[in-house]
């Protein structure tokens, strides 16, 4: 069987169990397996595949079809302009969350080092790609999930930054170190409603500690805006990300808080999807 005939195989089997983007899917799958670029495949369509690969083609193809997201079959998704490690125990990075590092970017001179803290780091794609775009600042990223500091871990490392931060697994209400000057968080802001409507490939695959807000939504926000107020110095920034629902209470929290409300600013769909204030 060739390259051109295991694909047309891999993107019937997949429309047939309606998954978007089927024969896109099927070829990423083949470059990952063959590790050859995209391109590569195309220019060779006439290639014979060998049996051990057929194998590991059918069984990633599987994995989809299972609705496994394609960011945890390649083990990889790009954010902002780097690329980042990725498995069942992070959040996906989503092209939305990127709203955080341009507004963070706005308020971070080249020239000055300042003391981040991300709080619910993940994959540590935020607070990385931050300091690759700022390599004067330092910062510390938490995360209740070990499984995640892990991964944080090892893309500080893929992108040289392990002795730049300060990865620590520790629930945000234990943490006490304060003086920041910037705090970031992308915090769970799904409410039960909204979760149990997911797709799928996310409710299913991607972990509910990264997603789930509460009933309302809000038990996180809250959470990492209260603490926030401790942990920074006065007039240091606070940048969330929140669902495009919760604007008004976001506000409300923020303002009773003690936060100025600098900026709100909408993601590629033009909802409300970050939240710029300051620390009075």
């Amino acid at each position: 069987m060739n390259y051109s005939e295991i694909l047309k195989q891999g993107e019937n089997y997949l429309k047939k169990r309606k998954i978007k983007n089927a024969y896109l899917d099927s070829e990423l799958i083949l470059s990952k397996v063959l590790n050859r670029k995209r391109e590569q495949i195309l220019l060779n369509t006439q290639k014979k595949i060998k049996k051990n690969d057929l194998n590991k083609f059918k069984y990633h193809i599987l994995r989809r079809e299972q609705k496994e997201p394609m960011a945890y079959i390649l083990g990889y998704k790009y954010f902002w302009k780097y690329k980042f490690i990725t498995n069942k125990y992070v959040l996906i990075p989503r092209p939305d969350t990127e709203l955080i590092i341009e507004e963070t970017l706005n308020f971070l001179p080249k020239d000055k080092s300042k003391k981040i803290l991300d709080i619910g780091t993940g994959s540590g794609c935020i607070v990385v790609s931050l300091l690759k775009d700022r390599p004067k600042c330092t910062a510390t990223a938490i995360d209740l999930s070990i499984k995640a500091i892990n991964v944080a871990k090892t893309n500080a490392k893929l992108h040289h930054l392990e002795n730049k931060i300060n990865f620590i697994n520790i629930d945000i209400d234990k943490y006490k170190s304060n003086n920041y000057d910037l705090i970031i968080s992308n915090p769970p802001y799904i409410n039960s409603i909204e979760f149990n409507r997911l797709e799928d490939d996310v409710k299913f695959h991607e972990p509910k500690l990264a997603l789930s807000g509460g009933c309302d939504g809000f038990r996180e926000i809250k959470k990492v805006i209260i603490k926030s107020k401790k942990l920074l110095k006065i007039n240091g920034k606070l940048i969330l990300e929140i669902g495009h629902k919760q604007r008004n209470q976001s506000i409300k929290i923020l303002n009773q808080n003690g936060y100025f409300i600098n900026k709100i600013s909408k993601d590629l769909s033009g909802k409300d999807r970050c939240i710029v204030s300051t620390k009075l």
